[in-house]
């Protein structure tokens, strides 16, 4: 089958999947507004081109926490991925390497951290909080000492939305699926009527995070914090004077709470806020290189990629990821040259027309 799309992968991997895996995949939380709205709200957001500049050197290299990467995408957390490939972690790290880009390992892997970091390339550790503080800082200080060059501390999830296609499923991991970091017993494995039994094993280990839980992960650690869910204006200040070096606005692609903002809503005006002060990321809903366009001028350094990674590891295992992050680059290529951008920091340098809105010039 030929890929020339994102679109074309995701339905490979609908087609390819058992249908509670692809629920587990592609579902939100609640009556699912926030998902769905990430897309609606990139869609609305239109760029004004500009025309006659030399693109003779058109690079989409950039520098994201420090360090170059290809372009300016990530792989964004996800847990669990042998549930969608039997290598699961390990075949969409080899890909992001061979891509050139970071690749954020999930503290519910079913790979384990080092196993996944020993393929090289830029791995970057993502932090559940767990109620016990001192496991978490293990975590980090392993995530340090295998090689990562990244904390990425999930702050939206002190518990987990109601995702009610996973209920109405009675969703359990297969026993071949585990949280490989840390012993995690049999929750997600218990099947219940009516209920998520990887809602019920996060209820038994996370615990809310804090302020304080912040301070802790800067204290234990000399890598990039970043913190990755905040959607308000207030917490994005705050995250500077906590001494984070990024936050990535989300939602949380549409799983945690229904009815929260989409990422792309709050992006600019965040930006705007931080002045600077820390690095800004946006995940949710990207699928295409457009999008990633759209993002970076709306004041993004770079963005997270999740489900469409899936989508690829789905269809075709590493063969498949490496598809997917390939087509994004040459859609952002192609875009950036469109819209008269030879580098990243042309593209901040866009406007851009939200349509439907007072911001919308036909109103």
């Amino acid at each position: 089958m030929t890929y020339v799309s994102l679109a074309d992968l995701e339905r490979a991997a609908r087609a390819g999947l058992p249908g509670e895996i692809w629920d587990f995949l592609a579902g939100g939380s609640g009556t699912e507004s926030s998902l769905v709205a990430n897309r609606t709200a990139l869609e609305r957001i239109f760029l004004i081109p500009r025309m006659l500049r030399d693109l003779t050197d058109t690079t989409t290299e950039v520098e994201i926490l420090g360090r170059r990467a290809a372009l300016p995408i990530a792989v964004a957390p996800v847990a669990y991925q042998r549930l969608f490939h039997p290598e699961g972690e390990l075949a969409a790290a080899r890909a992001a390497r061979n891509a050139g880009v970071p690749y954020t390992i999930c503290t519910l892997s079913s790979v384990a951290l080092e196993e996944i970091t020993a393929v090289g390339g830029r791995p970057w550790f993502q932090l559940y909080w767990l109620r016990e503080e001192k496991r978490s800082l293990e975590l980090v200080r392993r995530a340090e000492d295998s090689g990562c060059e990244a904390i990425v501390f999930t702050v939206d999830v002190p518990w987990m939305g109601r995702r009610l296609r996973d209920m109405r499923n009675g969703f359990a991991l297969p026993e071949s699926v585990t949280a490989a970091n840390f012993d995690a017993g049999t929750a997600a494995h218990r099947r219940t009527q009516g209920a998520s039994a990887v809602a019920d094993h996060t209820a038994r280990e996370f615990a809310p995070a804090t302020w304080e839980s912040v301070e802790a992960v800067r204290a234990h650690t000399g890598l990039p914090v970043v913190l990755k869910g905040v959607l308000a204006v207030e917490d994005a200040r705050r995250a500077v004077e906590a001494g984070a070096d990024g936050i990535v606005v989300s939602n949380h692609g549409g799983r945690q709470l229904d009815g929260a903002v989409p990422g792309i809503e709050m992006l600019g005006e965040i930006a705007a806020a931080v002045a600077g002060g820390c690095e800004v990321l946006l995940d949710g809903g990207i699928r295409s290189g457009g999008d990633v366009l759209k993002a970076i001028a709306l004041g993004a350094s770079a963005v997270l990629v999740g489900r469409p990674v899936m989508w690829g590891l789905a269809a075709a295992g590493q063969d498949g990821v490496r598809l997917v992050l390939d087509l994004l680059a040459d859609e952002f290529r192609n875009a950036m040259g469109l819209a008269g951008c030879d580098s990243v920091s042309a593209i901040r340098r866009l406007s851009t027309r939200t349509l439907g809105t007072a911001d919308d010039p036909g109103k």
